[in-house]
């Protein structure tokens, strides 16, 4: 009997697992993947919980790629988040649309698929982590490393991410822009403001720095990619008094770049920039930076071609091949083999009330599947 995407979705969504903790979903998926015949692994790292489950012992290997964990709730939700209830045919709650829904489509095809294809020539993979919503330390990259260290390979993924803007079927991602947060800390010298020629202030330095950031044109775009860019996301001072001058600013930037830098060359930039305005004013710059991600691009070639195609027939879209929004795990798998990235659509993702089509979770299934049919017949 096969698995109803809709039924699992709902049994992932009353398990309340806000990053970090599980709550049950990961043994859930565990045993529902054991019944069908897959073989289970737990690479667990951290206190994460992860999943790689196997089915077949050839190449060539197919993955699907996903997380259970889920943000907070947040407040002013209509019903209970983690009741997973049906209405107005849409199904409601924490996870709805990232990415629960997206775990039980491509759980349900690929056990209906090996239910009724056990001879095929390979063996697909899934790959399931509860670490993504937060630091992506102890999750998708645990379950690589652990591949690494036992001899398993992957010659393709699919992430099921929700990638649609609008309509189911109108959007898939071939890359994503790479990340980068730098805090800033400008330390002068504190006096009164009533002399100011006695104390060094570190704001003015500081602002004319973001100011020249805030200017940096960093790009055209490129030709998977729109232009970089950079937000000032906060300046911070504290100062409670107004009548002292502080001895330290902070501030802090993220940039989410294309294939035309690196987060290394992005430092370097800000690095001397940074070192150039403190030989100007006295003032004393330091930075700390993370790189959440390098960008990627897997370019257009059989395994889109695959996926459009699927989508294209259970649709009658062609989905468009971007590479727009934040960060996914794809980021980590794009080193291991080709990636793509489609689900289903985000527009709830996050919110209050987050929810998703019933009928889209069928769908989203229906292209599941034809991805995996077409796929090995492609590869034998």
């Amino acid at each position: 009997m096969n698995i109803d995407p809709v039924a699992l979705t709902a049994s992932l969504i009353q398990c309340p697992s806000v990053t970090p903790a599980d709550e049950g979903a990961i043994p859930l998926l565990q045993k529902t993947l054991e019944d069908k015949g897959f073989t289970c692994n737990r690479p667990d790292r951290g206190g994460i919980l992860n999943l790689h489950a196997r089915f077949g012992t050839k190449g060539p290997v197919f993955g699907f790629n996903g997380h259970t964990d889920v943000v907070p709730t947040g407040e002013g939700w209509s019903m209970d988040p983690f009741s997973g209830d049906i209405s107005d045919g849409k199904i409601w709650g924490r996870g709805a649309a990232d990415m629960k829904s997206g775990v039980a489509a491509f759980v349900a095809a690929a056990t209906s698929f090996v239910e009724e294809n056990s001879d095929f020539d390979g063996s697909i993979v899934i790959m399931i982590t509860g670490d993504e919503e937060a630091d992506a330390t102890d999750g998708t990259v645990a379950i690589l490393d652990w591949m690494r260290e036992t001899g398993e390979t992957i010659d393709a993924c699919l992430v099921g991410e929700p990638t649609c803007p609008e309509r189911m079927g109108d959007m898939m991602k071939i890359g994503r822009r790479g990340s980068l947060t730098a805090k800033f800390t400008a330390q002068g010298i504190q006096g009164h403001s009533a002399y100011p020629h006695r104390a060094n202030n570190p704001i003015p330095p500081l602002v004319s720095f973001l100011n020249r950031l805030a200017r940096w044109k960093l790009d055209n775009g490129t030709d998977h990619f729109d232009p970089s860019t950079l937000a000032i996301t906060t300046i911070d001072v504290g100062n409670q008094a107004t009548n002292v001058i502080p001895e330290q600013a902070n501030a802090t930037v993220n940039i989410r770049f294309n294939d035309s830098h690196s987060g290394a060359s992005l430092i370097e930039t800000m690095q001397t920039w940074m070192d150039e305005t403190a030989e100007e004013t006295g003032v004393t710059f330091s930075m700390q930076t993370k790189i959440s991600g390098e960008s990627f691009i897997t370019e257009p070639g059989s395994l889109s071609e695959t996926v459009s195609e699927a989508v294209k027939s259970e649709t009658g879209l062609s989905p468009e091949l971007s590479t727009t929004g934040g960060t996914s795990d794809a980021r980590f798998i794009c080193h291991v083999c080709p990636v793509v990235e489609f689900g289903l659509v985000g527009k709830t993702l996050h919110k209050v009330d987050e929810h998703v089509e019933v009928a889209d979770i069928e769908t989203l299934t229906r292209v599941y599947r034809k991805v995996l049919e077409s796929w090995f017949s492609q590869t034998q």
